[in-house]
């Protein structure tokens, strides 16, 4: 699945008048509004597949949240990141699950309280962004990074993601249980029986 901007920007975030708006609403009304973008997070990393972000201009906000919320990163080069909500007094708590996720520590507290802006080569040093390409070699680049996950077996995939994110907050010895009924799922599926087939006729 891929995500990317309508226009020269990813994502600049909320839209403010839409926030002013919902700011005299009741407590009610704010949470129902809030956990509409809790619910896309969840449901990225629900999805079997890979959710990759192809990020051109900026992404900002909500919009930086959102390509941290992807599986894959991929940015242009000229592309900026950053939180600058800090600066109008609003919190990205949602996206700070992410984000902690996603860098360290001391990294996610200095881009949430410090509100300015990195670049693509900066985000992918500390871990937000996997691949930095070309801005003339972007379209390319991208769908041959895409076309790459063709090449992979879609179950394999599909229960690696779940592994990956289900281990989040187990201690080491219950993940080690989850690889277990990972590892036994995996070995029961059809694309895993054709692959070791192939690898044996091979030798």
């Amino acid at each position: 699945m891929l995500i990317t901007g309508a226009g020269a920007d990813f994502c600049s975030g909320a839209d403010l008048s839409a926030l002013q708006k919902i700011s005299g609403a009741s407590i009610g009304e704010n949470a129902s509004d809030a956990r509409t973008l809790m619910e896309l997070f969840a449901l990225m990393r629900q999805v079997r597949i890979p959710v990759v972000a192809a990020v051109r201009g900026r992404a900002l906000a909500g919009g930086c949240g959102l390509a941290s919320a992807a599986d894959i990163v991929l940015a242009e080069e000229s592309a900026r990141f950053g939180y600058p909500e800090v600066k109008i007094g609003f919190v990205p708590a949602m996206v700070a699950t992410i984000l902690r996720r996603n860098v360290s520590e001391k990294q996610a507290f200095e881009l949430l309280t410090r509100g300015g802006e990195i670049s693509a080569r900066r985000a992918h040093e500390i871990g937000l962004v996997n691949q930095v390409f070309a801005d003339e070699d972007f379209d390319s680049e991208v769908s041959a990074y895409l076309t790459g996950f063709e090449k992979m077996s879609q179950s394999a995939v599909a229960l690696t993601k779940s592994l990956l994110y289900q281990i989040d907050g187990m201690s080491f010895g219950e993940a080690l249980e989850a690889g277990v009924d990972t590892n036994v799922i995996a070995r029961m599926t059809a694309d895993c029986q054709r692959g070791v087939a192939r690898f044996l006729k091979k030798d």
